[in-house]
């Protein structure tokens, strides 16, 4: 296991199974975040990274089966999923592996076993490559090291959340708010947008000065997102 706290986000409209889960995989050193819902859970897809989502099957409005198709081709998201339902069927099995899941627990299940099966998928997960690409410029979550043409840069702190949320939202832009929220939490009373102007003023020079091109642009009056460099792309 790795020496990190793994985030976890639980999807789950049954307040007292998700309260239970809480409960025992909070001492067991996970870092949680909840969703009852999974329109709640695609926006904190979109604006934070996790390192395995466990997802109810029967949800209000939008069922787990098509939020794990989301996840998938909307999202470009590939975070191990765990769907966890009363349905139990061969059947039922084989539309959540078809839509995406990396694994189907049937409830009631001990939560002991879900917590194993949460370890599995992580090192399974690990094992695969953890870039993230936008053209020729990639980026390692696990280092924080960008590279590009050949150079590389490790990125630190603030900046490097923030260019880890672009080069995920990539090619969409991330609104101010998408970016204050995921960083700084929608409760922060925060709300004059000097840090996140000056972390990516600090971002871009960084980037500068390691590849000759800041790559994070301006989409005026609503946020900001990644402009990649494709191999064939002139050094501006």
């Amino acid at each position: 296991m790795t020496g990190r706290k793994l985030r976890l986000l639980i999807v789950e409209d049954q307040i007292d199974l998700a309260e239970n889960l809480f409960e025992f995989l909070g001492e067991a050193r996970y870092n949680l975040d909840f969703s009852p819902d999974g329109l709640t859970a695609l926006h904190l897809l979109a604006t934070q990274s996790y390192d395995v989502i466990v997802l109810d099957l029967m949800l209000p409005g939008v069922n787990g089966l098509e939020i794990c198709r989301r996840i998938r081709s909307d999202l470009k998201c590939d975070t191990p999923v765990i769907l966890t339902t009363a349905l139990g069927s061969l059947a039922d099995k084989e539309k959540g592996f078809s839509c995406g899941a990396d694994d189907y627990l049937v409830k009631p299940f001990e939560l002991r076993e879900l917590q194993l099966r949460i370890e599995v998928l992580y090192r399974r997960h690990a094992l695969k490559s953890s870039n993230l690409q936008a053209g020729s410029l990639s980026f390692d979550p696990g280092t924080l090291t960008a590279r590009l043409r050949g150079k590389q840069v490790e990125l630190a702190g603030t900046p490097a959340r923030i260019f880890e949320l672009l080069i995920r939202a990539y090619p969409n832009f991330l609104s101010h708010g998408a970016l204050h929220e995921a960083i700084w939490g929608a409760d922060c009373r925060e709300t004059d947008g000097h840090s996140l102007r000056t972390h990516i003023y600090t971002l871009r020079k960084t980037l500068q000065t390691a590849f000759g091109v800041s790559l994070i642009k301006t989409v005026h009056g609503r946020g900001y997102r990644l402009e990649a460099v494709n191999h064939n792309k002139d050094r501006q």
